[in-house]
């Protein structure tokens, strides 16, 4: 295949697309979030904040970039449910079951990509320019520290903001305020991209190795041992997590795009490489999930998403630098995903593999997947341009 084709990618999407499409529409009101590997419902009435806010993202996008008549209302269909999740506080919940909210805990994670879905419905006018700015201004009074530079992570269903912080939160707030600024214009959005990029990938990575750590104690000093005997978590896993680490070199670049410096080029590359260099299964191909801090593998499994997002942050370092590691980097990610992670009987990427490719589960698209991931790093890939026909 080739990987570096502007129709392959375009063709993978809408394969992806037609795994979903048109089963996960919920005429009730909503999507289903719960797919077996052929494309099977398995449960039918349980909702995610997640996924429901992804999907908005995935219509936006196709509506934008692929023009699909079986997606094309999938944005002003899940902005619609997302009432749904909203709490008498304007907050979003974090589960729904049977049409009610079911736990009713707010995760700075969650509202971040209830601000990603606002931005992308806005851009296909499915929501207002307001819309946008009441989900900035409700994480903003929820969560956001101005003396620390930093979100918050979880208030209780009972209203109490729990000590914890971490990084994934504010990495997605991050990326859903590049996105605000991308549609709306307003420089805010973009000030405030920039604040959790000098906070994240520069003071608090530089205090962990020069890498970017995930959970800290209320103070932001680094907690080391946080979910250590639980490194699968998959909103809080412990490690460095090699995808992580990728995306943030993807969003250093994305936002040099639109300010440029240097010095976060530099540092997208640092990350890039450490996320290869300790990432990277020289015996199975494929990134693996996590290191520890000393640099040794502390979860090999391969996951769908790392491998999507070191792609895309691979393509747009290669576009900038003209470096060839990164091109390499691009087409043996491709290469060994396309090999192992792609169904390709029935279409969509498996969300998890032994590190040896074997399968691990029969679920293609638990809470929180929806291949938002995997279409979102072709669509980025096919922004960058630079592509063959």
């Amino acid at each position: 295949m080739n990987f570096q084709s502007r129709h392959f990618l375009e063709q993978h999407i809408a394969d992806t697309l037609h795994f979903y499409a048109p089963r996960a529409v919920d005429p009730e009101g909503g999507f289903f979030h719960y797919f077996l590997d052929d494309g099977t419902v398995y449960n039918t009435t349980h909702r995610h904040l997640v996924s429901a806010t992804r999907f908005v993202f995935n219509g936006a996008m196709a509506k934008r970039h692929s023009g699909l008549d079986a997606v094309t209302d999938w944005a002003r269909h899940g902005i619609a449910h997302l009432e749904a999740f909203r709490r008498s506080d304007g907050l979003y919940a974090w589960t729904v079951d049977h049409g009610q909210i079911e736990d009713a805990t707010v995760m700075a994670y969650g509202q971040a990509f209830v601000l990603l879905a606002q931005a992308h419905a806005f851009s296909v006018g499915c929501a207002t320019r307001q819309d946008v700015e009441a989900a900035f201004a409700r994480m903003n009074d929820a969560f956001f520290s101005a003396v620390d530079g930093a979100y918050a992570d979880e208030i209780t269903p009972d209203g109490r903001l729990l000590d914890y912080r971490g990084q994934n939160a504010n990495m997605h707030m991050c990326e859903a305020c590049l996105a605000a600024y991308e549609f709306t214009g307003e420089v805010r959005y973009l000030d405030r991209a920039e604040v959790l990029i000098e906070r994240f990938a520069f003071d608090l990575a530089d205090t962990a190795g020069g890498l970017v750590w995930e959970h800290y104690q209320a103070d932001w000093s680094i907690d080391w041992d946080y979910n250590k005997n639980n490194p699968g978590n998959i909103f809080k896993p412990w490690g460095f997590q090699t995808g992580h680490q990728t995306e943030w070199a993807k969003l250093l670049m994305m936002a040099h795009q639109h300010r440029p410096q240097n010095r976060w080029v530099d540092r997208a590359v640092h990350l890039q490489r450490e996320a290869y260099r300790h990432g990277w299964d020289a015996q199975h191909g494929g990134l693996i999930y996590g290191f520890a801090p000393d640099r040794s593998p502390c979860d090999t499994d391969k996951y769908f998403w790392v491998q999507a997002e070191s792609f895309a942050s691979a393509w747009r370092l290669w576009r900038h630098t003209g470096e060839a590691e990164f091109l390499k980097q691009y087409q043996a990610l491709w290469h060994w995903s396309w090999l192992h992670m792609v169904d390709h009987q029935y279409g969509a990427w498996f969300r998890i593999l032994g590190a040896d490719g074997r399968k691990l589960e029969n679920t293609k698209s638990p809470a929180g997947k929806v291949d938002y991931h995997t279409m979102g790093a072709c669509w980025d890939v096919l922004a960058v341009g630079g592509l063959d026909d």
